[in-house]
């Protein structure tokens, strides 16, 4: 087990209707991290928030479902309340493989960049996500890429490690909470933040509703490309703002 200074590290799990997982997936980081696990629920309708706190975690609760964004801008604002200087975030179906929070937490700890993705592309496991949700991946990573002069494979990862800075930015108003994702790379680019990818392997995934579902992409798209052209309009993200 890796231990943490308990006034220094977070981990941070927005949930929304995890009952049956969520348990388990706290269960699950217990084996490979001593740290504080803070569960941001989302206005679930079932028991996520008593089998969170059961398990341990530290439960915070939105009054309704406010999306995955602004569940983790909760968690981050609630992190920087407490004082922690790091942070892992970890979606809570329990396909994050908690093994590598160790290879996380140390790249970002050593200094190699402000925010550290863990990407399903770089050669660990054998993800296959569905055609449509591979063209969006591989379109926005493109971009991604070419706007920031760094190869991002897998731009919709929800598994991060990051530090105090870019906390601050995650709390900030800056923070697009609609659909956090390739957007966000390219504001922690112009704002002078560097991040980097190392491979992870994601576990099987339950069966239920997906994010990107339903008439979901179309609505994905649209904003996402809005937001990136919004951010490449704006000159300058403030420090005050991050």
């Amino acid at each position: 087990m890796m231990a943490f200074p308990a006034d220094d590290f977070v981990i941070i799990i927005p949930a929304f209707n995890e009952a049956g997982r969520i348990g388990e997936t706290i269960t699950g980081i217990r084996r490979h991290a001593d740290a504080m696990i803070v569960v941001v629920n989302d206005g679930s309708h079932d028991r996520t928030a008593e089998e969170a706190a059961h398990a341990g975690a530290t439960v915070v609760d939105l009054p309704f479902n406010l999306g995955y964004g602004a569940a983790l801008q909760t968690g981050y604002q609630y992190a920087l309340r407490m004082g922690y200087a790091y942070a892992v975030q970890m979606d809570g179906d329990g396909q994050h493989d908690p093994s590598y929070i160790t290879t996380l937490v140390d790249t970002v700890q050593r200094g190699d960049a402000d925010v550290v993705i863990g990407s399903r592309f770089l050669g660990e496991g054998e993800y296959r996500p569905t055609a449509i949700k591979k063209l969006g991946m591989g379109f926005f990573g493109f971009l991604a890429s070419l706007l920031t002069g760094r190869k991002v494979t897998d731009p919709t990862s929800g598994f991060q490690a990051l530090n105090l800075r870019v906390m601050q930015f995650y709390g900030s108003d800056a923070y697009p909470v609609d659909f956090p994702d390739a957007d966000v790379l390219i504001m922690l680019h112009r704002s002078g933040m560097r991040f980097c990818e190392i491979p992870v392997k994601m576990l099987p995934s339950p069966k239920k509703k997906a994010m990107h579902s339903g008439t979901v992409p179309t609505y994905y798209l649209f904003k996402m490309i809005l937001s990136i052209f919004v951010t490449l309009l704006r000159k300058k993200y403030p420090q005050e703002e991050v």
